[in-house]
């Protein structure tokens, strides 16, 4: 298995969640195929260290629906970086930038983000 490492240092959450979501579908390799598992493995490093302004962590928001009335929870980045990390909201700016397939879940399992 192959290992992709990138380096999150002062870089925008966006730049790195593309990047991230291209090694993992495989389509850095010459041997991409849409409907193939890759075999890369990526890891990112310095999630910390993302360069995020104040206005995007203050306006961006994440929704959720957990199916019951009065249900529906808006979190802010920045109340997502306060509880789970910055490493949590670069997870869900990746997963959204993944095919909603079956192998999406697959290839998340292949992802590692380190502070």
């Amino acid at each position: 298995m192959d290992t992709y490492t990138i380096d999150a240092t002062n870089k925008k959450i966006g730049r790195i969640a593309s990047e991230a979501a291209r090694a993992l579908m495989g389509k850095h390799k010459p041997s991409y195929a849409p409907n193939a598992m890759p075999t890369t493995a990526v890891t990112i490093t310095g999630a910390n260290a993302l360069d995020i302004s104040e206005k995007k962590a203050a306006e961006k928001t994440y929704k959720r629906y957990s199916g019951y009335p009065g249900g529906q929870r808006e979190p802010t980045l920045a109340k997502v970086i306060a509880d789970k990390g910055a490493g949590e909201s670069l997870r869900i700016a990746i997963r959204g930038m993944l095919p909603p397939n079956k192998l999406r879940s697959k290839r998340m399992k292949l992802l590692t983000i380190q502070g």
